[in-house]
């Protein structure tokens, strides 16, 4: 599966290193305070010092990159603390300063690097779309590739989608796909809402039988499907990390998606339409034998109440409220 180039953070520190320039991974283990960015980000960091990625809002990158390409030349992993003060943190906008913990691994040979071979296996998982977890113990630097189902912990951590340290002193760095966004209804919202969706990392699919509408010539680029809705998501079989969102106004193509979304795990469902709307759409899934509690998983009319009026303003209001449900 095709990941956005600032999140191919694994991906180009392999490339480095298997070009021969030489790669190191910086990975943010533990955060105090208002730290930037949260456990399991990452920085790769090229022999030259070329950057891929975070670890914080600017505070650290510099510093950072100064240990990965000492770790090149020495073979050895450090684990890093930086406070970031007020005034530092203001600098680069944000409110007040926290505090980071950094590992940082040289990819190649050695007890303490990174091994190619495990790189290669990580990128591969994130590749076949593959939830998977990579155990680091700084105690020894015994690591692991652990897959979804063969440890408790670490299903905990992919269902959270949160990386972290363990009580037993293991960091369990979290790589689950992509999450995905299913688009019914290749109306003028769907374009905006696409590309904003694709740059938070979402995976798109868009959904429209009617060939004037879902054409490569007004979606450049994207993946569409021409099936009847309920057949897409049946071929798609959305999961726990996927939203589906209509946007036709036509029962005949919004109500067979939304049917098949009530019935799977999917952890967010919008429909477009006014109350006046979604009042008769209610009447129709009563009908069809949904209860109301389950039709009150439907956000409608979808999108956060912004008082977005173009389609860019409501496809930054639909996303703004995706992202609420998912991380709130």
């Amino acid at each position: 599966m095709t990941r956005a180039a600032h999140d191919s953070i694994p991906e180009a520190a392999l490339a480095w290193h298997c070009a021969g320039q030489g790669a190191a991974l910086a990975t943010v283990m533990e955060t105090w305070g208002s730290a930037p960015r949260q456990a399991g980000s990452q920085l790769a960091i090229s022999g030259s010092g070329e950057m891929v990625g975070s670890v914080s809002g600017g505070c650290v990158e510099g510093a950072v990159v100064t240990e990965a390409l000492e770790a090149l030349a020495d073979g050895r992993a450090r684990m890093l603390t930086y406070g970031v003060s007020d005034e530092t943190a203001f600098n680069v906008g944000l409110a007040c300063g926290g505090t980071i913990r950094v590992l940082v691994e040289p990819v190649g040979e050695g007890t303490e690097a990174l091994p190619e071979a495990l790189l290669a296996e990580l990128v591969a998982a994130r590749a076949s779309a593959r939830a998977v977890a990579l155990v680091t113990r700084p105690e020894g630097w015994a690591r692991t590739l652990v897959s979804a189902g063969a440890e408790a912990a670490v299903d905990a951590r992919l269902r959270a989608d949160r990386s972290g340290m363990e009580e037993d002193g293991r960091f369990i760095a979290v790589h689950n796909p992509p999450l995905r966004l299913i688009v019914v209804g290749a109306v003028h919202i769907a374009q905006p809402l696409l590309t904003i969706a694709r740059t938070c990392g979402y995976a798109c699919t868009l959904i429209d039988p009617r060939a004037a509408f879902g054409s490569h010539a007004r979606f450049p680029g994207e993946t569409i499907l021409d099936d009847w809705p309920d057949d897409a998501l049946a071929t798609l079989a959305p999961d726990t990390r996927t939203a589906v969102v209509t946007l036709t106004h036509d029962p005949k193509l919004d109500d067979p998606a939304l049917c098949f979304a009530l019935r799977a795990p999917v952890f967010y469902i919008g429909a477009l339409g006014s109350k006046k709307t979604h009042a008769k759409r209610v009447d129709r899934l009563l009908q069809a034998g949904f209860s109301e509690a389950e039709i009150a998983r439907i956000n409608a009319p979808v999108g956060l109440n912004i008082g977005a009026k173009t389609p860019a303003e409501i496809a930054v209001s639909v996303l703004a409220q995706i992202t609420a449900v998912l991380r709130q």
